[in-house]
């Protein structure tokens, strides 16, 4: 029994060093329709790392002739097989500018978004090549609408679209938990100004109630701490916004806050212009009483100019 194993082991070493000479062969030779013959072999076996090293091998001989267009799609695709998706898309992309009214044309434009597709990161990331996988998905619906792949490059699309709505959901909560730092007031603003761009940019977004909400909470602290001639401009925009979240979201879990923050809003708003209409009332009397000092003063001085003169 021992023997026959290590038999087995000879014969599969034999086998790995003959296959190993034969591709070394390969490598160095120079008759290029044997190097083509052994690419797409390899290929078609699934040794795409073998595959590639012989494509690049003879790729430049043969690019323009009749053998290229296979050889360059079947290139694209080893790259795709052993994951390499940047690469991939690349060479996908450069098929179809290429080939573009090759029967593989189709297949090699919906690749390159696919393997774009693929490399996106989670939305927790940086979601540049998410875009980049975007823009390349409308460029084939838009090429081939009535394509077998157009579902799924749709659905391909709605996911991506989800991860930038939760990169965007993510970064707004960031802004919020920065609103109760040490020096909050720039906080409050952007805060403001990123629940409002989010509303915008994903207006059917699960999570545009509960924005809702923390905007109408950002936005009273914000007008809270204002200084005094910002104040009532504040005080309202936040009334307003509970409005706006009354009419949009009558029956929500939140309504009950929006409404205790909208009573106390609204309350300091009156309050702010009985002390800004004291305010006025104060320095127009101190105004027309200082006017009426300076026409008192140039009375007297008139009159002592008069005096003067006379004498």
């Amino acid at each position: 029994m021992k023997r026959v194993s290590l038999y087995i082991i000879a014969l599969l070493i034999t086998a790995t060093v003959s296959s190993c000479g034969k591709f070394y062969k390969l490598e160095k030779s120079t008759d290029w329709d044997k190097l083509y013959s052994a690419a797409n072999e390899y290929y078609e076996k699934g040794d795409y790392n073998k595959a590639i090293i012989l494509y690049d091998k003879v790729l430049p001989v043969i690019r323009g002739s009749e053998r290229s267009e296979l050889a360059e799609f079947n290139y694209a695709y080893s790259h795709f097989r052993i994951k390499r998706y940047i690469e991939a898309a690349g060479y996908f992309k450069s098929f179809y500018d290429t080939y573009n009214r090759s029967p593989m044309a189709e297949e090699a434009l919906f690749m390159n978004s696919y393997a774009l597709f693929l490399d996106a990161p989670d939305f927790n990331l940086d979601q540049r090549s998410s875009r980049d996988a975007v823009n390349a998905i409308q460029l084939f619906i838009n090429r081939f609408p009535q394509s077998d792949s157009y579902e799924r490059a749709m659905t391909m699309i709605d996911d991506l679209q989800k991860r930038f709505e939760e990169k965007a959901y993510q970064e707004s909560k960031m802004y919020y938990r920065l609103t109760e730092g040490l020096f909050p007031g720039e906080f409050y603003r952007a805060c403001i100004i990123n629940f409002q761009n989010f509303a915008k940019s994903y207006p059917d977004s699960k999570y545009n109630e509960e924005l809702a909400y923390k905007l109408v909470e950002v936005s009273a602290a914000y007008a809270e701490r204002s200084v005094f001639n910002k104040k009532e401009e504040r005080l309202n925009q936040s009334i307003n916004f509970a409005d706006t979240f009354h009419r949009r979201y009558p029956n929500s879990e939140f309504l009950k806050k929006v409404e205790n923050l909208s009573t106390k809003t609204q309350a300091e708003l009156m309050a702010h212009q009985k002390l800004k209409k004291e305010y006025d009332e104060r320095t127009t009397a101190a105004k027309e009483a200082a006017e009426e000092e300076k026409r008192n003063k140039e009375a007297t001085e008139a009159l002592r100019n008069a005096d003067n003169q006379g004498n």
